[in-house]
């Protein structure tokens, strides 16, 4: 059974986990984003020693590789590099919208409806996605601008269901029956299922050329 190091540096809270075979052995959180630069290596060593493990014994790095905050995935997908390239270990890249989708979809799921995961990205903006109850991209994540005519078309067709940390901006400006709201915030069992499918399908990230997914440059929270 593979150990898998999982950095989640996309949003607003940092998640750094163990997982063996895709289950969880340990976790720690860094609340304060800002301080990842600086203490980020140390937990991981931390999260390391408190599984009675030596770091050589790691198969692969999973990064969630954005969108999401530009410091934070600049600064995770470093920290993936830095591992993955010192113990010769494969890295997976994972969109964070993806995880999120996959999430809601295990614990929500319902015939044909839509998923559209939510992240803040200041003001009446975040970073969206559609997927359907297979996970399969129905519109590509983009940086979108709300307005009462965000997704008028989709809702006229699909009950969709709305959640992240973007979605409380949305569901302050828009009503509608077909409008399904979650309040969810913690989606790292998917991110455990999906590191450890990619882990077993060989889906490794090319270390080089592998740069953090954006979507829109230049963005920082």
């Amino acid at each position: 059974m593979p150990f898998i190091l999982n950095i989640n540096t996309a949003i607003d809270i940092t998640y750094i986990s163990l997982t063996k075979g895709g289950n969880l052995l340990s976790e720690i959180i860094i609340e304060d984003q800002k301080s990842n630069a600086t203490i980020l290596h140390i937990k991981i060593k931390e999260l390391i020693t408190k599984n009675n493990l030596n770091i050589n014994q790691l198969n692969a790095v999973a990064i969630v590789n954005g969108p999401g905050s530009y410091t934070g995935l600049r600064v995770g997908l470093a920290a993936a590099k830095g591992i993955c390239y010192a113990l010769k270990i494969p890295l997976i890249a994972i969109n964070t919208l993806e995880v999120m989708a996959s999430f809601a979809i295990v614990n929500n799921s319902k015939n044909n409806c839509l998923y559209c995961p939510m992240i803040d990205a200041r003001r009446m903006e975040v970073f969206t996605a559609l997927y359907d109850e297979h996970l399969k991209i129905v519109q590509a994540p983009q940086a979108l601008i709300l307005d009462s005519n965000s997704f008028s078309e989709e809702i006229k067709n699909y009950q969709i269901y709305f959640f992240g940390n973007g979605m409380l901006k949305w569901k302050n400006i828009f009503s509608n029956p077909n409008a399904l709201f979650i309040d969810t915030s913690n989606y790292n069992q998917s991110l455990y299922d999906i590191s450890y499918d990619k882990y077993r399908s060989s889906s490794f990230s090319d270390l080089q050329l592998l740069e953090p997914y954006y979507v829109k440059e230049f963005y920082s929270m």
